[in-house]
């Protein structure tokens, strides 16, 4: 019998490799896609769309066994404060758990844009390396809150930036407190939200996808259940809502 063939054997350490730096200072990229953040935190409330939120629940085998879908869209009330107008009326077929318009508002104080330059220097980022997401080119940096608090949350996760036009496309994460992570909807566990951007006019990176997939507990047993949010039909809002709108738009609540 022929002797089994020699194998290469390669040790791996502890320690990963560190990523190969990218072509512009981090701290230069970071400050870039801040400013985006600005911008496009001015610039959404001048925009209508409409937001499905679809809520899902799955049987043992993995097919949906029901589902609460919610269809919104920005609204002015007599004050010109923004708020989300219900403009399809709710719909459920889901078993085990009963859900109101109401109980879903928690997630519209949820900011779009968790890094703008004025929120900057409540985190640590730190670079991971490079990644393409659709196509795009991307620089990974890791967010990390510096401290926690009681009273205000803070986002905990992975930013994607756009390597070349240096602006947010994707993000990973969560909000956290003291207490832990906040589960945005009550009586269920969503709390890690996976958010894609895409491109508005040509000049503005939204957020037009988001979902988080998670297990709740229901009378001792499992049930998976899974959130998806569409923005969709961006459209400027017209001439005389803009110019009724206030001049020094106010930053989203904290979650």
């Amino acid at each position: 019998m022929a002797p089994p063939p020699d194998h290469h054997v390669v040790r791996i350490g502890n320690e990963p490799e560190p990523p190969a730096p990218p072509s512009l200072p981090e701290a230069e990229i970071i400050k870039r896609f801040s400013q985006k953040e600005d911008e496009y935190l001015a610039t959404r409330p001048r925009f209508i769309y409409k937001k499905t939120i679809r809520i899902e629940e799955f049987s043992p085998d993995g097919k949906v066994a029901g589902e609460y879908v919610l269809v919104t869209e920005p609204a002015r009330d007599a004050d010109g404060k923004l708020y989300e107008k219900v403009v399809q009326r709710p719909e459920s077929t889901m078993r085990h758990f009963f859900l109101r318009s109401e109980d879903l508002e928690s997630l519209q104080r949820i900011p779009a844009f968790p890094l703008t330059t004025a929120q900057l220097a409540n985190y640590n980022l730190k670079y991971l390396g490079k990644e393409q997401v659709d196509e795009v080119n991307c620089y990974i940096f890791q967010v990390k809150p510096k401290i926690v608090q009681r009273q205000k949350a803070y986002f905990d996760g992975v930013v994607w930036v756009d390597s070349k036009y240096l602006e947010v496309v994707k993000t990973y994460g969560q909000w956290m407190t003291d207490l832990g992570p906040i589960h945005v909807i009550k009586d269920l566990p969503f709390s890690l939200f996976e958010t894609y951007r895409e491109n508005v006019e040509g000049k503005y990176w939204f957020p037009t996808y988001s979902r988080s997939d998670d297990t709740a507990e229901v009378k001792g047993e499992q049930i998976p259940v899974r959130i998806v949010i569409k923005w969709t039909d961006f459209k400027p809002l017209p001439p005389t809502s803009q110019t009724s709108a206030p001049a020094n738009l106010p930053a989203p609540a904290n979650p």
